[in-house]
């Protein structure tokens, strides 16, 4: 029986979303191959192989997490929140620091894990679970505090790591989790702008030198945040005037992305990449190198892949048989979507400087496990779709 039932999870796995997630890694080598061909001179493939192994070691976590039904996480909501947090502590107790922050722990001298990337995942299939027992209770302004203090306690953390991309895909989490599972939407747009709109002021009042009375008062108003995160969150709004080295890097990949035109300069062709102009090319401005070498063309054809990616998300979120699997689901959307968003925009001058990474695509071990985690959740829940809770067509 148990065999039959595990023949019929395997037989309604949405094929088509592990193909596009295929096509997404092979993407990730070809492109490695040459954003990266001159980070390490004395090894030009280091960071392929490298990426080779997380790929390999990625999709075993996938198959494993899609052999696991997604159902059994409902019951452990609290037992994951709690090693959510417990993760999330240890980086400052066992992790090691560099360039400022605390977000890493070493297995080895070269090789360690970020437990905020796996800490996305902890946080959707909790955060799924206590929503799901609310369904129907979201409707006043009162009803999201809740839920608002269960997602504040982890992204406090990795906020202190400091972390402030991870903290902001949390954020992105926890809105599109409580939109899926009912939120007013009025009343929750209204609450998440205005909060937006206080963040904003305060960067405006941090930064203010001269306001008339009795504003000045508030003028170089202290702010939670270090320095050089002041810096990324606003050397995008003026990169040419702006002498850091963030502003630098935001410079240099407008011109790679701009140069590339319609076709690109071909493989191994571009200059900002290949001259090392462009910092950070195999990791945070890996889009850079698509943009430079394969022109608007290949850029857009990997942007296409990803809105694929998401629609075909959204209709296995559609099709699931109970609301957890598909507020599991909506949370891995929400991961993906704020993430390729804010990388794209970022690299293009548009948004600022965060440090998160492409999914699927750029160079690292604890972003593609982490990523693969979460699209073997996505099959999870197609393989095992009986009685779907929204009519998908």
């Amino acid at each position: 029986m148990a065999g039959g039932t595990e023949k019929r999870v395997w037989s309604r796995i949405d094929w088509l979303f592990a193909l596009l997630v295929l096509f997404l890694l092979g993407a990730s080598v070809f492109i490695l191959s040459t954003a990266s061909l001159n980070v390490i001179e004395s090894d030009p493939y280091h960071y392929v192989r490298s990426q080779c192994i997380w790929i390999g070691t990625g999709l075993v976590l996938m198959a494993l997490t899609a052999a696991i039904d997604y159902r059994h996480w409902q019951k452990l909501v609290w037992p994951l929140y709690a090693v959510n947090i417990l993760l999330l502590a240890l980086v400052f107790l066992l992790g090691s620091e560099a360039n400022g922050a605390t977000r890493w722990i070493y297995i080895t001298s070269t090789q360690g894990l970020q437990p905020s990337e796996f800490a996305k995942i902890l946080l959707i299939l909790s955060f799924a679970g206590f929503l799901a027992k609310r369904e129907g209770r979201l409707r006043r302004a009162r009803d999201f505090v809740l839920p608002f203090l269960f997602v504040l306690p982890p992204a406090l953390l990795v906020f202190k790591q400091p972390d402030l991309g991870t903290a902001l895909v949390f954020a992105a989490i926890f809105i599109g989790m409580m939109l899926v599972a009912g939120a007013q939407p009025w009343k929750f747009t209204a609450i998440i702008l205005g909060g937006f709109a206080l963040v904003v002021l305060a960067l405006f009042l941090h930064l203010a030198t001269d306001l008339p009375e009795p504003l000045d008062k508030l003028a170089g108003l202290p702010l939670p945040f270090e320095d050089y995160q002041i810096k990324r969150l606003t050397s995008f709004i003026d990169p040419a005037g702006d002498i850091s080295a963030d502003a630098y890097h935001v410079v240099q990949s407008i011109w790679a992305i701009g140069s590339g035109g319609l076709w690109g300069k071909g493989y191994r062709g571009g200059t900002q990449g290949q001259y090392d102009f462009l910092p950070a090319r195999h990791t945070d401005f890996i889009f850079s190198i698509v943009g430079e070498e394969f022109g608007f063309i290949g850029a857009s054809l990997l942007l296409f892949t990803f809105c694929l990616l998401l629609l075909r998300m959204i209709h296995i979120a559609a099709g699931s048989s109970d609301l957890y699997g598909t507020l599991v689901i909506s949370g891995v959307i929400s991961m993906l979507l704020f993430q390729i968003f804010e990388n794209v925009g970022m690299v293009s001058g548009i948004m600022p400087i965060t440090g998160i990474p492409l999914p699927f695509i750029t160079s690292g071990g604890s972003s593609m496990w982490a990523t693969m985690i979460g699209a073997g959740l996505v099959l999870s829940v197609s393989g095992r779709r009986e009685r779907p809770m929204f009519d998908p067509d």
